[in-house]
Order: structure tokens, then sequence, then C-alpha cells
């Protein structure tokens, strides 16, 4: 007798296979596109901390007392009016002041210092820094900018305090004052935000001189 061929278990196991497979390449394009989007997700991340996101405030940040700088270096050459130079110059200052301590500091590195005066009469200046998740909005780049404005204008202003008084050139004492005061103090009011109200920047000084210290003799302790 000849044997029958049953075809039908041949052909049942081949969907299986066929089923199997498909059921293989979807589940690896769904993890494809969960990969996909946890990495979108981390582009997005560091994008957002390094793109600016106050561009108006990073330029106003900037402009005043960059254009303050200006003034002074280019008025001789193009004016020859003192008291026109001096205006534009103070008014320049003044108006950087004002923009750094009540929009800039807080929009892009979250901080913010003022006086205020109690009901007993009594002057305090307050230091504050953005706490919490609020504080993860500041970018890279904005800090950056912020704090190389804050710190390169105070000391070009104090290196024109000294060359004005080397040269001689009394009058412009006063100009260069005026740069000095107005904008070491958002130098001095920021930094102690970014420190902390309380902490005297005396005792920050100390603590940090003396951990180099003690640095300095643990590494010749082990050297010996």
């Amino acid at each position: 007798m000849t044997p029958v061929v049953d075809d039908a278990v041949p052909a049942e196991h081949a969907r299986k296979r066929r089923a199997c497979l498909r059921l293989n390449m979807l589940t690896e394009d769904t993890n494809d596109e969960d990969v996909s989007l946890f990495d979108a997700e981390e582009d997005a991340g560091k994008k957002s901390k390094k793109s600016i996101k106050h561009p108006l405030a990073s330029f106003f940040h900037l402009f005043f007392r960059v254009s303050a700088v200006l003034v002074y270096l280019l008025c001789g050459i193009f004016s020859s009016s003192f008291i026109a130079c001096m205006v534009t110059i103070i008014l320049l200052l003044s108006c950087d002041f004002w923009t750094v301590k009540n929009i800039t500091g807080r929009l892009m590195v979250g901080l913010r210092w003022w006086n205020q005066v109690d009901d007993d009469g009594r002057s305090h200046w307050v230091f504050e820094a953005r706490k919490g998740a609020g504080k993860q909005q500041a970018s890279d780049s904005e800090s950056r900018i912020f704090w190389i404005g804050l710190i390169v204008c105070p000391v070009l202003w104090v290196v024109f305090a000294f060359s004005t008084l080397f040269s001689l050139k009394i009058k412009w004492v006063p100009v260069v004052v005026m740069g000095v005061v107005l904008q070491g103090a958002n130098l001095y009011g920021y930094v102690r935000c970014k420190v902390g109200g309380k902490t005297s920047l005396k005792n920050m000084a100390t603590n940090y001189f003396g951990r180099q210290f003690l640095k300095q003799a643990m590494s010749k302790e082990e050297e010996s």
C-alpha cells in the first residue's frame, strides 16, 4: 500500500512560523520607536539647556553696560562735549542697573535682591534664589552670558578708575566712580544671592582658604 501524506500538518506549521515572524518584527519596530522617543526627549532636554530662552533679556543685559563702556572709550573721538558724554554714560549706567537688578537676574538665573524697610523703620537687604524645579528653567547659555557680563564690566570700570587717577583726568572721576558703584552693587548683590543671603563673604573666603590649607597639609603628609 502507498502511504498517504497529510499536507495539512506542514501547512499549519508554516502558518505558525509566519505568524511568529510577524510578531517578532512588530516587537522590534515597537522597541525602535520607544528608543527613538526617549532619544528625542534627551535631545530636547539638552537643547533646552543650551538654548537661550530669553533672548531679549539677554540682549539688554549686555547692551546698556557694553554701550556705557564704548561711549566712555570713544566719546573723545565722536564728540567734544564732556557734559553730553557724561550724561549719556550715566543714563546708560542707570538703565543697566535697573534692568539687571529687576529683570535680567530674575529671568536668566532665577536670582533677585532688594532692600525693604520693616514696620520699625529698619532697612533690610533681601537676597533670594529660585529653589526647587523652577531652578532648572535657567539654561547654561543664559547663565554664562549673565555672569560674564556681570563680572567683566565692573572690572573694566575699576581699571578705568585707576587709569583716570594716574593720568590726572579729574573731571572723569565722578563718571568712573558711578560705574564702579552701580555695577559693583549688582555684582555684590547677585554673588550674595548665589552663595546664600545669610552667608558672609568673609566667612566663605576663610572657609575656602582653610580647606586649601588642609588639603596641602594632607598631601604633604602622604608624600612623607
